[in-house]
């Protein structure tokens, strides 16, 4: 296959992966096929519908490596879907009766785009492959390579997806600084709530990395000074139901003998049940352009901590969100190898003309691949009888 043009965009929230990915990809490029010409649309799916792009220069190519630094993304997000006609229209992005594929079909055709590289999650990568579908109805023959991006490790069938391993990370960081505020006020619970919207693995991850932490550091038990104050007391995901009532009495054990309780809370691990009583009470939930309830408008921490404050005997409650600071991070040194690994697998693919998510597939034997897009999904399930999990949940007295 002949490429002559290749183009890029991210898309959706924000993982420390992105502008790694980015700085990957051009890397590859250059150092495979440096006469491709590479273009960037600006905001996702949004500068493609506007035609908002950039060239790479040879400047940039030179200093790619850069970006390996920085978190965000050097292009910019946003959360467009193409076959939400509603919405495009709506954000200006096209005019009423135009159709968004078509558009972005004519804007490719127009930049002569022999590649696209998406690099963002299910929703990211479906539209993609909607993109990609559309084109070959109409006889543009377009090789699309997507990059699995999301914090919430949560994509059927990647095993892991960019940025979740940096994202554990630092939310772990931003845990110690949150959980110190224990030593503010007797009787103080924290409930940390960690970004997951359907699944559970960050904040699994995230409490085990503290909880490591917190294992490794020498104390002096003088006082607050205390690894079990410090400790994580609960670990709370969707895919663990749980008796409220129960673990009430469990943590007022925690809270009399220590004086405080720290949670970790997965912010989709009470969605269900906020939106019901919402709704029940004929309360609007709000939902974005895919159909997903904003989980900032409903907090999910905040009702947890009403439901076990009382019962506790807290005095003061705390609700800190870390899915910002975590997000927004450059990539730590593991995160950092497994986008090489993608990235140079996504340039050679897309090389051959091979369309797909890369990632280590984990119905084909983990096998490093470009995975078929009709077999790309959401919402992948935290299994919670994973090892390290119930060694956790065991060290928590949470078993």
């Amino acid at each position: 296959m002949t490429v002559r043009t290749v183009a890029m965009l991210t898309a959706g929230g924000l993982a420390p992966c992105l502008s790694s990915a980015v700085g990957g990809l051009i890397e590859r490029y250059t150092e495979v096929a440096p006469d491709v010409r590479i273009i960037a649309y600006r905001n996702g799916y949004a500068g493609l519908l506007t035609g908002d792009s950039v060239e790479v220069t040879d400047e940039v190519r030179a200093e790619a490596h850069l970006l390996h630094r920085f978190g965000g993304s050097p292009i910019g997000n946003s959360r467009v879907k193409l076959t939400n006609v509603e919405d495009c229209v709506k954000r200006g992005l096209v005019q009423e009766g135009q159709d968004p594929l078509h558009v972005a079909a004519e804007q490719l055709e127009r930049d002569g785009v022999d590649v696209l590289h998406t690099i963002g999650g299910d929703d990211t990568n479906g539209t993609a492959a909607d993109l990609a579908a559309y084109l070959h109805q109409n006889d543009y023959e377009l090789t699309v390579v997507g990059l699995p991006k999301t914090i919430d490790n949560d994509i059927i069938p990647i095993r892991q997806s960019l940025g979740a391993w940096t994202a554990a990370e630092q939310g772990a960081v931003f845990a110690r600084n949150i959980i110190a505020e224990h030593t503010s006020n007797p009787r103080m619970l924290i409930v940390h709530e960690v970004m997951g919207r359907h699944c559970g693995w960050l904040a699994a991850a995230t409490a085990r990395e503290h909880h490591e932490w917190v294992k490794a550091q020498e104390w002096s038990g003088w006082l607050e000074n205390d690894p079990r104050r410090w400790d994580v007391h609960g670990v709370y995901v969707p895919e663990r139901p749980f008796d409220i009532a129960a673990e009430a009495k469990r943590l007022r054990a925690v809270m009399d003998e220590y004086d405080c309780v720290n949670l970790f809370l997965s912010e989709g691990a009470g969605v269900n049940e906020v939106v019901e009583a919402m709704e029940a009470a004929g309360e609007q939930v709000t939902r974005d352009p895919f159909g997903h309830v904003q989980i900032d408008k409903i907090n999910p921490g905040q009702w947890f901590a009403k439901q076990f404050a009382a019962q506790l005997g807290a005095e003061k409650v705390l609700v800190q969100k870390s899915g910002y600071f975590s997000r927004s991070a450059a990539s730590n040194d593991a995160d950092l190898a497994l986008i090489k690994r993608c990235t140079d697998h996504a340039v050679d693919a897309a090389l051959r003309g091979e369309s797909g998510v890369v990632g280590q597939d984990e119905e084909r034997g983990d096998e490093l691949r470009a995975v078929e897009f009709d077999r790309i999904k959401g919402g992948k399930a935290f299994d919670t009888s994973t090892a390290w999990f119930t060694e956790l949940l065991a060290d928590l007295g949470q078993a």
